[in-house]
């Protein structure tokens, strides 16, 4: 129950186990081609898909050397670890971080980020985190965000690694130029692999202004992609077998319920641990629906308490980073997630909490977060034709 990697079905683990076949073959064509109009449902939009053998970090690496020069000005609200590591990547690439910072547990006001556009008018791009795996804080104003970049003429690029799959993101309709999530968290699929949306305009800039990077320079695999249906370099065949079983699911379940049915067991969540006299890190209006931050008590002890979690309830969650370190524990609500998750988490967090001194009503808290759970009963109705 971590923040990724996150569980797998079964059916998409099996996918990886069918033989390995040449990556310039007719077989592959085919799969690739169904992965790429797969993802381009994930993602929302009519543009470019591009899938690297590479984590979440490597694709957020690429989208950085395929935009950022030397000297230009990027806006990047930083409200954690991964925002954080969004500015030095920048810097590396030798471009100038515009940094809209927030406490931690805490996220930029979009009043704020409308002041940075202001101010550097002529700002190359805006980069956001939609919801910070670090602190479990996601950004509820996206698409205002988008309508501000194409105001100023800025690119927008999304780092939806624990967002997209779990949480609303229509990326064309909102204007993202480049989006970038992985293949292990709301997608549940194995870690290793990388999903992008590349716009027109983002195309553009990348084909006439080439990255100093042969492997991540993104045009080459849209051009591979259009002309031969391959990647210019080897990919992960068996990833890819299960990156495409995990679309399927997807896109069998619909986003529209894929969406709400985050929404629901982070709600349960969120209103369990309550129960329990547990507080949420992040004020209810910009809380993840996918990583859920919780504060301990006072008196319980980060690796005490997830240790007998995970030894004697093989419950696995995670801890804090940096200054949370030992504040807080994180639930990953991602992939997979139903009510069986939620529940079996919470009785043992409630048990752990017990056995070590807090006093806790289990029984009131399942009964409430059954009660939120009851929305996931009409979700899993058929479809209507």
């Amino acid at each position: 129950m971590i923040p990724g990697p996150t569980n797998v079905s079964d059916r998409v683990m099996n996918a990886m186990i069918s033989p390995i076949i040449s990556h310039r073959s007719s077989d592959f064509h085919q799969l690739y081609s169904e992965i790429a109009e797969g993802a381009q449902q994930v993602f929302e939009t009519t543009d470019d898909t591009v899938v690297l053998t590479s984590s979440g970090t490597g694709a957020i690496e690429a989208s950085v050397v395929n935009l950022v020069r030397p000297g230009d000005e990027v806006i990047v609200p930083v409200f954690g670890e991964f925002g954080q590591r969004l500015s030095e990547s920048i810097e590396l690439a030798g471009g100038k971080p515009i940094l809209i910072e927030a406490p931690l547990g805490e996220a930029p006001t979009i009043d704020s980020i409308e002041e940075a556009f202001e101010k550097h008018k002529g700002a190359k791009a805006v980069y956001v985190v939609c919801n910070e795996t670090s602190t479990g804080v996601r950004i509820p104003w996206l698409k205002h965000i988008g309508e501000l970049a194409s105001k100023y003429g800025t690119l927008f690029v999304a780092d939806a690694v624990s967002y997209l799959g779990g949480d609303e993101l229509p990326v064309e309709q909102w204007g993202v130029d480049l989006c970038v999530t992985c293949s292990q968290k709301c997608l549940a699929a194995p870690p290793g692999l990388s999903l992008l949306s590349v716009s027109k305009k983002a195309r553009k800039f990348i084909e006439e202004n080439p990255p100093m990077s042969k492997f991540f320079d993104l045009s080459n695999y849209i051009r591979f992609y259009e002309r031969k249906k391959e990647t210019p370099f080897t990919p992960s065949l068996p990833l890819y077998r299960a990156i495409h079983e995990a679309i399927l699911l997807v896109l069998e379940e619909g986003m529209e319920r894929r969406i709400q049915r985050h929404k629901t067991c982070a709600n349960a969540f969120y209103q369990g641990f309550k129960a329990l006299g547990l507080k949420p890190l992040v004020e209810e209006e910009i809380r993840s629906n996918t990583v859920i931050a919780i504060r301990y008590p006072q008196n319980i002890d980060d690796k005490r308490f997830r240790k007998m979690l995970d030894e004697e309830f093989r419950i696995t969650v995670a801890g804090g980073f940096g200054d949370l370190a030992g504040k807080i524990f994180r639930v990953g609500c991602m992939g997979e997630i139903s009510s069986h998750h939620v529940l079996a988490t919470l009785s043992a967090v409630a048990s752990v909490l017990k056995l070590q001194g807090e006093t806790v009503n289990i029984d009131e808290a399942l009964r409430i977060t059954t009660d939120h759970l009851r929305p996931l009963k009409s979700l899993q109705q058929p479809l209507s034709t």
